[in-house]
């Protein structure tokens, strides 16, 4: 925006000074990736978004929401890309334009924090929290309000054993795992949850996990997505788009595209693979990567009179941006998510995501010097990266669509989950849970349905037992 340069010289024309600047905001990300799985369980997993919509979901609805996630994260980033649009027209795209026309969008993004920050406390307890804190009739309550059902009711009493059923399992695996801290009653919670994280490197079998998650990452950032995204409408005037409303209209329609892409994603990841979409995505991506990087080494200095080849390598931008959308932005953190065994899930998954946030803000970080220094030789850079990440899914990605816990046991010559999942039916019976009970719960489902045609989402199918 022409104000914004006015306003901000040195940091508009010095690419290190746009480096900190778009990566600062990364560090965060870092901290708290790693620390998410420790403060949650100190002071509340409300305080901890992600990981509290997982737990307040009901369990036929927690794969639905957990993709919504990052939906809503894509939809975001669509919104913010129009809304620079539209603002860069306020009195004006040259000298008349206000300040306004980049004030608007930094307020705009601060009004759902301010939201969130306020609300928040309004929020309940995650039940499996408030399970963990000893306060197991402050849960089932928050339960019977989530799920919209009586206290008593049988649906309710068995996801609240279910969680007490995990908790117990939980405690069980440290005792195993960390017998001298196990064994004391008063071990800290802090202690509990850093020892955890050391857990995960302590096997082989644990650390093939985590590398795995890592390097998904790894190579989703290093694909260059977010060197798109970040700086959509600094690349798009590399291109030869000179005008600001131009690269504006164009990046708005970098975010259409990658919002539009991501929803058969979501349909299909189950159907057809997660390999198969990693290499199919990577593949079309190094293409227009390639492609791009040829047009701009032999148009850059001339695209006033060579127009059509700047929107040529507009439209591979876009198919770039497409084919991650539909591949590696929702299959990465499914993968992410579904690699651990139970004792080990949270930590690990916070791992993966620590490697995002670490990556990302290398990414933000050296692309500007990047595109200042090496122009069209950045595009090449991120096609040597997939082309890592091909070889790398192909002979080292094992395919986990539709896989048990046992088979990803199988797939990774493990028997950590096995030993997991014997350890867990130990606890639910511990506590009560048993096929009788849930059976009864599914007869009583059936007949709140019968009387109220809306609840028949009771009936689905309760996974305790697989």
């Amino acid at each position: 925006m022409h104000r914004f340069k006015e306003n901000f010289p040195t940091v508009v024309e010095s690419s290190s000074a746009t480096g900190w600047l778009t990566s600062i905001l990364q560090l965060g990300g870092i901290v708290g990736s790693l620390t998410a799985g420790v403060f949650g369980e100190v002071f509340s997993r409300k305080y901890t978004i992600p990981l509290y919509n997982a737990e307040l979901s009901s369990p036929e609805l927690r794969g639905l929401l957990v993709s919504f996630y990052q939906f809503a994260t894509i939809l975001g980033i669509m919104l913010s890309f129009w809304c620079g649009y539209g603002s860069n027209n306020i009195g004006g795209t040259g000298d008349t334009q206000s300040d306004l026309a980049w004030r608007i969008p930094s307020i705009i993004q601060g009004i759902p924090a301010a939201i969130l920050a306020l609300g928040i406390w309004w929020l309940p307890f995650s039940p499996r929290w408030l399970i963990k804190h000893g306060r197991e009739e402050a849960a089932i309550k928050t339960l019977a309000y989530l799920r919209k059902l009586p206290i008593n009711h049988e649906l309710i009493q068995i996801e609240a054993k279910e969680i007490k059923a995990e908790y117990l399992f939980e405690q069980r695996v440290f005792a195993k795992k960390f017998p001298m801290l196990g064994a004391g009653e008063k071990t800290s919670v802090w202690m509990r949850e850093l020892v955890q994280y050391w857990n995960i490197f302590r096997t082989w079998d644990n650390f093939k996990r985590v590398a795995i998650a890592w390097f998904v990452m790894f190579f989703q950032q290093w694909s260059g997505i977010d060197s798109i995204i970040y700086y959509a409408s600094n690349v798009f005037v590399s291109l030869g788009l000179t005008g600001g409303t131009q690269s504006l209209l164009a990046t708005g329609v970098t975010g259409v595209v990658f919002f539009v892409c991501t929803i058969p994603a979501m349909a299909i990841i189950d159907r057809v693979g997660r390999k198969p979409m990693l290499l199919f995505g990577s593949i079309v991506m190094w293409v227009c990567m390639v492609l791009t990087s040829i047009i701009v080494a032999k148009f850059q200095h001339d695209w006033q009179h060579h127009a059509n080849a700047g929107w040529t390598a507009v439209a591979f931008i876009w198919i770039y941006v497409g084919a991650f959308g539909a591949t590696w932005g929702p299959v990465s953190w499914t993968l992410v998510s579904e690699i651990f065994p139970v004792s080990i899930r949270a930590k690990g998954a916070s791992i993966g995501a620590s490697s995002n946030w670490v990556n990302n803000f290398a990414v933000a970080f050296f692309v500007p010097p990047m595109f200042a220094a090496w122009e069209w030789g950045t595009y090449l850079f991120f096609a040597v990266f997939l082309t890592g990440g091909i070889v790398w899914v192909w002979f080292y990605l094992p395919e986990t669509k539709g896989t048990t816990l046992e088979e990803m046991d199988r797939i990774f010559e493990s028997h950590s989950g096995e030993a997991d999942a014997r350890m867990l039916a130990d606890a639910r019976k511990d506590v009560g849970l048993d096929q009788d009970m849930v059976d009864r719960a599914v007869s009583a489902a059936a007949t709140a349905v019968k009387r109220k045609p809306e609840a028949k989402h009771y009936l689905k199918p309760l996974r305790l037992f697989e």
